[in-house]
């Protein structure tokens, strides 16, 4: 992989589990119904899916390593399974590594894989909490993002974006 041999171990293992980092603290920003849950999930893993199909040489490099890693559906491989009850995942934890990583891509990436990489990290994110409606009973109602989840998208675009 082109893209890896410009970053330490560290560096890349930051790039590579962002992605799913931000698709469990997007899941988690709204606490649904299982099913609800479930719709997420396979929507930031599509999300995810795609930057293997990215323009972008460190996307799709980045994409291509975290299936392998995870398995990929799309050969057979089980999906990663989801705690659905855990709040392991603390959305300021995963602001602070999207920081982290808006530092290295501009001391390491060119301007253009960066914004790639970002826009990414944002449509994932945005992919997730536009899946399913939260809230509402038995289907009626609710919203299609609540604000919660709202509040955590923009955080993350802010982050990525300063």
């Amino acid at each position: 992989m082109t893209s890896q041999r410009v970053y330490s171990d560290e560096e890349w293992g930051l790039l590579v589990g962002l992605p799913q980092s931000v698709m469990m603290a997007a899941i988690l920003a709204e606490i649904d119904s299982a099913n609800r849950t479930v719709t997420e999930s396979s929507a930031g893993l599509d999300a995810i899916a795609a930057g293997r199909d990215s323009g972008s040489t460190l996307v799709r490099d980045v994409a291509l390593e975290l299936f392998t890693r995870l398995g990929d559906p799309e050969t057979g491989e089980l999906p990663p399974t989801l705690e659905l009850g855990s709040r392991a995942i603390d959305p300021r934890d995963v602001l602070d590594r999207a920081r982290a990583a808006t530092d290295l891509l501009a001391a390491k990436a060119g301007p253009g894989e960066a914004a790639a990489y970002r826009h990414w990290l944002v449509g994932i994110a945005d992919q997730v909490v536009n899946a399913a409606k939260s809230g509402g009973f038995l289907g009626i109602g609710g919203s299609w993002v609540s604000e919660s989840e709202r509040r955590f998208v923009d955080e993350l675009s802010a982050v990525l974006n300063d």
